[in-house]
């Protein structure tokens, strides 16, 4: 028969959390045999240093560029910078004219000329669309792969099959627009198919050449839907105005077209227009009716900040904005790496001040602790290193600083069980008992802490921008990692030790003496029991040494009221020594 007493339980908990380590660690080890990590993790702009681009924007024609355009240009420089995999960036607005780029590390050219680069909004027609998740697109709009078109007549429109040839199909094939996601350009050929996603829903798509290029969008709004009897709705939409007379005859032609493939398949995705940004889909409406006046509106399952966005991409995504280098230089990290040094100390000396109190209060329990700090740092460096190769995650000073307060408040987790059990052994229980107990009421204290500096750093992570969120983000990733080294290690490890002869037995210096802990057993041996008065006393900490440490964990308030109780006494004791001696000598008269 299997064994599954607390013993099993805690040595198969432990081994779980070496499993955990091991393969986190074999992981980082693939990583730096393929060349793609490094057992160092990688470092923010503030600690590794990185290139400074002063960007001066160029406007294509007459006129200059406002402050809410240079907004924009800024939001999208910033996507495609998140986009090109590259953590702890800093950008900005200089003088309301120019915009500031600061990297970790070098750039490469790739990244200088995606950065250079004016918005690529167009619209392309669907001709495939397929391989998104379910409810990205209904079944029914879904192109299996084994109907997928081929080439077999010269393409007559952008709508067209036959643009489908054996390229696109190798591209089709080995883009993947779900996690892991293919690296893809951000600028195409206009005039020939492009195989895209659509990043929120995971949606590949193969679409035809470019039908209405940006710079045909006079403006767009955002706004509640008319009805048909001219009330207003609650569904929001996206209200578009292209020019005229060449963006709006273009756009009727299309719809048309798109239409006609609509009024005979509902379902059919050729009759749905891409809106393409840098190449990505953000959004992909049917042709409901042929839009003669170059006025369009684009319905759907819109909130009212989601035809917001897509309204400003709509009026700026195409702006006739590129940008030229002024200056390039290069960042150093010297003032950085002071800084880290000193947090470093910092943490050092905040640690060994834990490793002392530990050992001071605890004695030879202390020394769990101290192993629980050092898997709680195993695992989060082990997350770091991970999370730089998979996500390019980037450790900046800020980042250093919530490990750092991370530190404390893992060291409370430890101190909350250890009172809890001693608690226990004060109530005269055994060993095996008060761990067991103590751990019953100390993980309800555990989990509702980590909750919500968990809750807090999350709510700082997503309010807060630059190096805020390196903070809230590794203060997070050390609370979770706390909860794991407690639940599997702390908590399974004084399991095995409470059933050791030094911690069971109660040595001097196990930190666990229910002796010096001022405990007075339930059964005293020789039929006796404890009795009520001495339950009291260890209650009220009336007991030689319990009354000692109580004494200790006393607040300045309670200390003040013990002395006044203690000064009302003695003085009252003082004048009944006065009175005896006359009553007495009063009797012997």
């Amino acid at each position: 028969m299997a064994r599954t007493g607390p013993t099993s339980t805690a040595r198969r908990t432990l081994l779980w959390l070496a499993a955990i380590i091991i393969a986190c660690t074999l992981a980082v080890a693939g990583g730096v045999l393929a060349g793609a990590a490094s057992w160092e993790p990688k470092l923010g702009l503030d600690l590794e240093g990185g290139t400074q681009m002063i960007l001066a924007p160029t406007i294509e024609g007459a006129g200059s560029i406002t402050g809410e355009q240079l907004d924009q240009a800024v939001s999208i420089i910033r996507q495609r910078v998140d986009g090109s995999g590259v953590s702890e960036s800093q950008i900005s607005t200089e003088g309301g004219r120019n915009v500031v780029v600061s990297l970790p590390g070098k750039p490469t050219d790739q990244q200088r000329e995606l950065i250079k680069a004016s918005a690529n909004m167009n619209f392309r027609p669907v001709i495939a669309a397929t391989q998104g998740p379910a409810g990205a697109v209904p079944e029914a709009e879904r192109t299996p792969k084994d109907k997928l078109p081929v080439p077999t007549a010269k393409p007559l429109n952008a709508s067209d099959p036959n643009w489908v040839d054996a390229a696109v199909m190798k591209d089709f094939e080995a883009v993947s627009c779900i996690p892991p996601l293919t690296d893809r350009p951000t600028t195409s050929d206009p005039t020939k198919p492009l195989v895209s996603c659509q990043p929120d829903s995971g949606v590949k798509y193969i679409l035809g050449p470019v039908e209405i290029p940006g710079k045909w969008i006079s403006t767009a709004s955002y706004g509640l839907q008319p009805g048909a009897q001219g009330a207003t709705t609650n569904e929001w939409s996206v209200q578009l105005t292209l020019t005229k007379p060449e963006g709006a005859q273009a756009f009727k032609d299309v719809t048309q077209r798109l239409h006609t493939k609509y009024l005979a398949d509902p379902n059919d995705p050729q009759s749905r227009f891409a809106i393409v940004l840098d190449d990505s889909v953000i959004s992909a409406p049917a042709s409901l009716a042929a839009i003669t006046d170059g006025q369009s509106s684009i319905t759907g399952n819109f909130t009212e900040a989601s035809a917001k966005s897509l309204a400003d991409q709509l009026k700026f995504g195409s702006l006739p904005i590129s940008f030229e280098i002024q200056s390039e230089i290069q960042i150093s990290a010297t003032l950085g790496l002071q800084q880290l040094e000193m947090g470093v100390l910092a943490g050092l000396i905040g640690l060994g001040l834990v490793v002392i109190y530990s050992l001071f209060q605890y004695r030879a329990l202390g020394f769990v602790t101290i192993f629980s700090l050092v898997i709680a740092g195993i695992l989060t460096y082990l997350a770091i290193i991970l999370l730089g190769w998979a996500e390019n995650y980037r450790l900046s000073l800020a980042g250093v600083a919530g490990i750092i307060v991370a530190i404390g408040q893992t060291a409370d987790s430890f101190i909350v069980y250890f009172e809890r059990v001693r608690d226990e052994l004060r109530d005269g229980r055994g060993l095996v008992a008060a761990v067991e107990n103590g751990w019953d009421r100390a993980k309800r204290t555990i989990l509702a802490s980590k909750a919500v500096n968990i809750l807090a750093s999350l709510v700082l992570y997503f309010v807060s921008v630059g190096s805020v969120k390196g903070f809230a983000f590794t203060l997070g990733l050390t609370a979770v990692a706390d909860l794991i080294v407690v639940f599997m290690f702390t908590h399974p490890t004084l399991q095995l030790l409470a059933r050791t002869k030094f911690f069971g037995e109660g040595h001097a210096f196990s930190g666990l003496d229910p002796v010096q802990l001022g405990a007075v057993p339930l059964y005293r041996g020789a039929g006796r029991f404890r009795t009520p008065e001495e339950s009291m006393e260890v209650a009220k900490g009336k007991n030689a040494r319990a009354a000692g440490e109580a004494g200790r964990r006393q607040t300045i308030a309670e200390r003040r009221l013990a002395a006044k109780e203690h000064e009302m006494a003695g003085s009252s004791g003082a004048g009944a020594a006065k009175s005896t001696p006359s009553d007495d000598s009063k009797e012997s008269k």
